[in-house]
């Protein structure tokens, strides 16, 4: 079971609709899960297509940050991942940059062409190459069968690498660094 942090509500745990764990129950814990459901059963994913809570560690100037991606999808007979959501409360703008780094850097043999951004609301699909808003709204993240017809038109690029790979984590340490609850 995972460990939420002592600001949130806690109203015991829940099962994970994609994987059957056990989570801890918070507000953002449900918006998850129902971003989940969305995926499977409006969107047509598979259950196997989703990949939750992966993550990126990062170390720079002694902040240690833990970047957790809530989603990331991989289309069966592509066999990479497509696209990843993020998912924050709030404002949807101030999420957009460590959501395209997160798309840079999580795999090793590529950049990941698309990323979501939404806070359970709204949403807004991103081109990861060119940083453009593609769609914004709920509407916006792709049904199973236009994630096949975008992935015609998009190609995956090479990984991030040197200093730009190390810029895009910083990126990601900068914007996903957790003060809320630190004492002063």
């Amino acid at each position: 079971m995972d460990d939420a942090s002592t600001h949130h509500l806690v109203y015991g745990t829940l099962i994970d609709y994609v994987t059957g764990e056990e989570l801890t129950d918070t507000d953002d814990e449900r918006y998850r899960q129902k971003l989940s459901r969305m995926m499977v059963e409006e969107l047509g994913y598979a259950k196997e297509e989703l990949r939750p809570r992966c993550y990126i560690e990062t170390l720079f100037s002694s902040q240690f940050v833990r970047s957790t991606i809530e989603l990331t999808v991989i289309l069966k007979g592509l066999g990479r991942t497509f696209i990843v959501i993020r998912y924050g409360p709030g404002s949807l703008v101030s999420r957009e940059r460590a959501a395209i780094a997160a798309a840079r850097v999580l795999e090793k043999q590529y950049q990941i062409p698309f990323a979501v951004v939404t806070n359970g609301r709204d949403a807004e699909l991103l081109n990861v190459a060119s940083g453009a808003v593609l769609a914004t709204g709920m509407e916006a993240i792709p049904t199973r069968k236009e994630a096949e017809k975008l992935m015609a038109h998009f190609e995956f690029l090479p990984p991030a690498t040197g200093k730009k790979r190390e810029g895009e984590l910083r990126i990601l340490n900068a914007f996903d660094v957790q003060v809320c609850c630190r004492s002063i």
